[in-house]
């Protein structure tokens, strides 16, 4: 049994070096035997691994792990399995508000501040699926949205989001949670324009480290009729999807996408095709907003 550290990862350096005691080899005859394998780790790397410094990150070194297990006769998967999530965060950029934000920058502060959060939270939507449901009236009746969430620096315990209708006045929307928290608290900007919750994660997130969260918007009697749906991100995120189905009742007759950065504007029409579905996806995207807006009739 090997002892656990204060993240609850069992220790990788640890095991590593009892089975390199075991079996009486050196750093160097091991990273000769790697080498001669296809699997070439340099001695420097070895050593902060069996010292506990750095541990295995990306393809090529859990390759490399995978295979010392093999040279050192351990069980499959007995080391690999230690090395634990990745710390490197990956590329984030400057956080920026989407463009839609920057036009409501204050109320979006504003909202922020009164939520009891930072004005540029230190997470990150890593990975993002939301799913709009449009009724028969062919209006938004509501949206899911699950997200991979990382802590981007320092540890975080819960998270805000927003709802924005630029321009538009709404009454608040309803904000749930489907799993991986509860919200602690809503608030709606006086301008209407601006509607926010705060969900407190079910345990707390350390530097690199992940964690699910899928929530519910709703909209109550009397909102606004709205025939657009979309998803902001401060940062640069690995994956946005946006799925958005349509009642077979009420099928648009044009639809668009567009695009917002805080240095352009894209608009692109889009088509069915006889489905009743439609999904958009970024990668590597952000800072921005990706929107599908729909109607029915002649484009104006």
């Amino acid at each position: 049994m090997y002892e656990e550290d204060s993240t609850g990862t069992t220790d990788f350096a640890t095991a590593l070096r009892a089975a390199i005691t075991a079996r009486g080899i050196t750093l160097a005859r091991l990273r000769e035997r790697l080498t001669a394998s296809g699997n070439p780790v340099s001695a420097a790397t070895l050593s902060y691994w069996r010292s506990g410094a750095r541990r295995p990150e990306g393809p090529q070194s859990l390759a490399a792990v995978d295979e010392i297990e093999s040279l050192l006769h351990m069980d499959v998967g007995s080391l690999r399995r230690l090395v634990g999530p990745s710390q490197r965060v990956g590329p984030i950029g400057t956080p920026q508000y989407p463009l839609a934000a920057a036009l409501l920058e204050s109320a979006t502060a504003d909202t922020f501040i009164a939520l009891g959060a930072p004005v540029m939270d230190p997470g990150r939507d890593v990975s993002t699926t939301a799913v709009t449901e449009v009724g028969a009236d062919g209006f938004v009746a509501s949206r899911t949205t699950r997200t991979l969430l990382q802590s981007t620096a320092g540890t975080i315990t819960n998270v805000p989001y927003l709802d924005l209708t630029p321009g538009v006045r709404t009454p608040a929307p309803i904000f749930s949670v489907v799993s991986g928290g509860h919200i602690s608290r809503v608030h709606s900007h006086p301008s209407g324009e601006v509607h926010g919750a705060m969900f407190e994660l079910e345990r707390p997130l350390g530097p690199a480290q992940t964690t699910m969260l899928e929530w519910k918007l709703e909209f109550p009697p009397g909102y606004p009729p709205n025939t657009e749906t979309g998803h902001g991100v401060a940062r640069r995120a690995r994956e946005l999807v946006l799925w958005t189905r349509f009642h077979p009742d009420a099928l648009p007759d044009w639809i668009e996408e567009v695009e917002e950065t805080p240095t352009e504007t894209i608009v692109t029409p889009l088509f069915l095709d006889g489905a009743t579905t439609i999904h958009q996806v970024r990668q590597s995207w952000g800072p921005g907003m990706l929107v599908l807006r729909w109607g029915f009739g002649e484009r104006e």
